[in-house]
């Protein structure tokens, strides 16, 4: 196995780790949670960047790369929905354009192809992580380690939930338009005979 697809197999790893550690209710775990999520995030950012710097591209990674994104970015926002950040609505169109966009690639896939992710993924994603730090900031703020962070929550202009619930709106925006540009340019892909 390559380095970039050890990275994506690490950031699987980092996710468990990270719901183990937001589901604990001791001090610090919001704290340990978002450095989890921090680092796994990077290993997003360096698998796709190694595999493409040295050609190291595979079908594994095609396809593991971004659902390793899923599962990181939908565990998140299980969490930080479960914490009261923002209304389950969000959470459940979250959920069902991932689970869509997955089954579209499987579909693809028992068909011979492979559909790697496109430009509107990638900022749908950078999207959903910013929201997610951006939230998880805001927890470990409330942590000692994190109250240095508490400064960047006082703004003039909103509350720190309601520019969280803003990033949110924002997210659910780029995954609703970059779901359906995915299924528009993959719709051969579905057969809608009965």
């Amino acid at each position: 196995m390559n380095l970039p697809n050890q990275l994506t197999v690490a950031r699987l790893v980092l996710t468990m780790l990270f719901v183990a550690v937001l589901s604990l209710e001791t001090p610090y775990a919001h704290t340990a949670a978002l450095a989890l999520f921090v680092i796994a995030s990077i290993t997003d950012y360096l698998d796709g960047k190694i595999a493409r710097e040295r050609n190291l591209i595979t079908n594994f990674g095609k396809l593991m790369d971004p659902l390793a994104d899923k599962v990181l970015v939908s565990a998140a926002f299980v969490m930080l929905c479960a914490a009261g950040l923002f209304p389950a609505w969000i959470l459940v169109v979250i959920l069902a354009r991932e689970f869509l966009v997955t089954g579209l690639r499987l579909v693809a896939s028992s068909q011979g192809a492979v559909l790697a992710a496109d430009a509107l993924g990638k900022w749908k994603t950078i999207t959903q992580m910013v929201t997610a730090i951006y939230l998880l900031l805001f927890l470990a703020a409330q942590e000692a380690p994190g109250s240095f962070l508490q400064p960047m929550f006082a703004t003039a202009f909103f509350k720190p939930e309601q520019l969280g619930l803003i990033l949110a709106g924002l997210t659910l925006l780029t995954t609703v338009v970059s779901g359906w540009n995915y299924l528009w340019k993959n719709r051969t892909l579905i057969q809608w005979d009965d």
